[in-house]
């Protein structure tokens, strides 16, 4: 196990750390054996922790948790879901701002977003993560039927990452069927046989469909241990089922969860990695300036022996230049990098 846990200083100022052993790192902290900011403010506290299976989770949450500002912490100490939520309200009004985007995309194409149902989720984090993998790919809306913890439930909140809009939204139901009344579009996630026939879809032709079909759409995730019932299976019309390797066939919730939004993803106007300009590629003039430069060095320096083969060497060479797909300014350089090595061997 890794944990993440935070620490009131004898200053009043909190310190957050990881590590895979919370009670011998507890015990550095407070005999000075652990270097840094705590050494000289102790004694201190432990005001909170969490676990993860991975060190790579624990780093994730360390680095997230480090940023939050004092009252959010504080907020997080008492298990208080409402201050953590208030003390988000920059980060939530930047969410609230690509929601109205996304309503006014929505009603301009047409196509509304499916609905996100979380059937009988057991854990308050995996309902953040899945929170998380929706805002990612520009789903919103989250419902979920008879939450195992009740809800509000104060361990989404920091799973989530930011995605506290999906979470203050998100409507609690009895059943699957009062969670889809207003849906004419139901598809059931699961990755078992069943004695059910229905149709059944990727992820890719899902979106497709939902983008094409009037009327609202819901998806539905199971419980993390059992995936979905059969009756479940039943209230859908469509089942929705990956590729996967039959030997180990198990996602975690926020994984099913992305994929499917990200497939939803490929159709919405969501930002994408900046276009770098790659420069002007280079005149088939220029290559043959280097080429040429390059093979006077290499003739200069006996590089083409035995002489019968100077007509292939050449050839590959060519061939190994010209596949690069130059632009001007790395011909240059390129260039200015045979002058300096011809100069500094001609200098010896």
């Amino acid at each position: 196990m890794f944990y993440v846990y935070i620490l009131k200083c004898s200053d009043g100022t909190y310190y957050t750390g990881q590590t895979d052993d919370l009670d011998r790192r507890i015990a550095e902290h407070q005999s000075g054996a652990f270097e840094g900011y705590t050494h000289d403010r102790r004694p201190v506290e432990l005001m909170w922790h969490e676990t993860f299976q991975t060190r790579t989770d624990a780093l994730e949450r360390e680095a997230q948790v480090k940023d939050w500002s004092r009252k959010k912490k504080e907020g997080l100490f008492r298990g208080d879901w409402s201050t953590i939520s208030t003390a988000a309200s920059s980060r939530r009004a930047d969410l609230d701002k690509l929601d109205a985007a996304r309503t006014e995309r929505d009603g301009a194409e047409g196509a509304l977003p499916p609905v996100i149902v979380l059937v009988r989720p057991q854990l308050g984090q995996n309902i953040g993560k899945a929170a998380r993998a929706m805002l990612n790919f520009g789903l919103v809306e989250m419902r979920l039927v008879a939450p195992r913890d009740g809800w509000p439930n104060p361990e989404a909140g920091p799973a989530a990452s930011g995605a506290d809009q999906v979470l203050r939204d998100a409507t609690v139901y009895e059943t699957v069927a009062d969670a889809v009344a207003d849906c004419a579009h139901v598809y059931a996630t699961t990755v078992r046989k069943r004695g059910i026939t229905k149709p059944v879809v990727t992820p890719e032709a899902a979106a497709q469909a939902i983008r094409a079909e009037p009327g609202r759409s819901a998806i539905l995730f199971g419980p993390e241990r059992s995936g979905l019932e059969t009756d479940d299976v039943a209230l859908a019309r469509t089942i929705l089922t990956v590729p996967i390797n039959p030997e180990f066939g198990s996602l975690n919730l926020a994984q099913a969860v992305i994929l499917v939004a990200y497939e939803w993803s490929k159709g919405q106007a969501l930002a994408s990695p900046p276009t770098v300009d790659l420069g002007q590629p280079a005149l088939h003039e220029e290559l043959e300036g280097m080429i040429g430069q390059l093979d006077d060095m290499l003739e200069a320096a006996r590089f083409f022996f035995p002489p019968e083969r100077a007509a292939t060497s050449r050839r590959t060479l060519r061939t190994l230049l010209t596949k690069a797909g130059w632009t001007s300014q790395e011909v240059r350089t390129m260039r200015g990098v045979l002058s300096a090595l011809d100069g500094a061997k001609r200098r010896r």
